[in-house]
């Protein structure tokens, strides 16, 4: 099979070994001729970095860099950035990376234009109207790892050191006018690395899926990207140069962040507020609460789960399925609790409340309670 193509969902994408060569005409395509380079502390110095940056200096785009981000981007990694970007006279982002260099990449590129606080946009009723959409520059995404999915997302997720929570950016025009995936790109993640963001993918799926609100074309995407996690991480996680495992990881990454418009749940509500409190890695973070929520959400997920372990080739129904996932975190090195993880002396009111206010909660098939969350994060512990 020929993995390599032009997609036009939900955005411009090109997708296929290689293609990261392409990155002047992307920028091209997008409006940009004088773009910043967005992404984290860790990916700066790498090869893959130098190379992107050579490709866009080729195309007489320049090579600016902007690297302060941290592992949860913050605001005040935002501050810094406004200031690098307008100081500069930068037309538009080249957001690289994983969820931290995407996310950061895209706020900076929605606040550009802005004079509001950036808190004044979060993902809360209309708030995204507040915006004015002539502010927001342009984003191309180039994704590094296979978990987010933020190439294709409308959202950022900062975390608000002052209250210590995490808080999702939204607006329309936040999606990257054109994205490059190149799953070469991915090739020297580690395999922790690969595992937990790989299992960011599953769960953005998996919560997709188990969501109550009508979304059918969203339904069908989250089923399939399941089933590509299934059978390609663990191929990935064993040799990062398999490339047809790299392709359909990233085509599920993407898949899981368009199929979450559906709604997401009780695995992102308490994994928000535990990256927020413990600077745990997200997606890690997810996969170590995953099995806890499948039983809290049992009365209303056991049928459709059923269904999507036969599309899945996994026998047992519901209970093969936990089972599945139980048995995938072991076999890709995931702690089995969030004391295993490095959670200690949690304060699980905090916690609980965080979870609550989170906008996950209201995809959760099973209404979160007080009560039932903080006995939740309990059993997850």
């Amino acid at each position: 099979m020929q993995l390599n193509g032009n997609w036009s969902y939900p955005t411009t994408i090109r997708f296929g070994a290689g293609r990261i060569a392409e990155i002047g005409e992307a920028c091209q395509t997008a409006g940009i001729s004088r773009p910043l380079l967005v992404t984290d502390r860790g990916l700066a110095e790498l090869d893959i970095t130098h190379a992107t940056r050579q490709h866009m200096a080729d195309a007489g785009l320049g090579d600016a860099l902007f690297s302060a981000v941290d592992p949860n981007p913050t605001g005040e990694n935002l501050d810094e950035a406004l200031e690098t970007y307008r100081a500069g006279g930068f037309d538009g982002v080249v957001a690289f990376g994983g969820g931290s260099g995407l996310d950061l990449g895209k706020v900076l590129a929605f606040m550009a234009g802005q004079s509001r606080h950036v808190w004044d946009f979060e993902d809360v009723g209309d708030w995204w109207t507040r915006a004015d959409p002539c502010g927001i520059h342009p984003i191309v995404a180039v994704p590094t790892t296979a978990g987010t999915g933020s190439e294709v997302g409308r959202a950022g997720v900062l975390t608000n050191t002052a209250t210590r929570e995490k808080k999702i950016i939204f607006h329309p025009k936040m999606l990257p006018a054109v994205v490059i995936c190149d799953p070469e790109l991915t090739v020297g993640l580690p395999p922790h690395v690969t595992a937990g963001t790989g299992l960011d993918a599953f769960a953005h799926c998996l919560e997709a899926y188990c969501s109550p609100h009508y979304h059918p074309m969203s339904q069908g995407i989250a089923l399939e990207g399941m089933r590509l996690v299934k059978d390609y991480l663990p191929r990935a996680y064993a040799d990062g140069t398999d490339i047809e495992a790299r392709s359909h990881m990233m085509a599920a990454a993407a898949m899981g962040a368009t199929a979450f418009q559906k709604g997401l749940g009780a695995i992102h509500a308490l994994s928000h507020p535990i990256g927020a409190h413990h600077h745990t890695h997200h997606g890690t973070t997810n996969a170590v609460v995953m099995p806890a929520v499948l039983r809290f959400n049992c009365e209303a997920v056991a049928e459709p789960l059923a269904r999507a372990a036969a599309y899945m080739g996994i026998a047992g129904g519901y209970e093969g399925f936990c089972d599945f996932v139980s048995a995938q975190n072991t076999a890709l090195g995931i702690p089995a609790t969030l004391t295993e993880l490095g959670v200690t002396a949690p304060d699980l009111d905090t916690l609980t409340a965080a979870a609550l206010e989170d906008p996950s909660v209201g995809g959760n098939p099973v209404k979160m309670t007080a009560e039932n969350t903080r006995k939740l994060f309990e059993e997850c512990l």
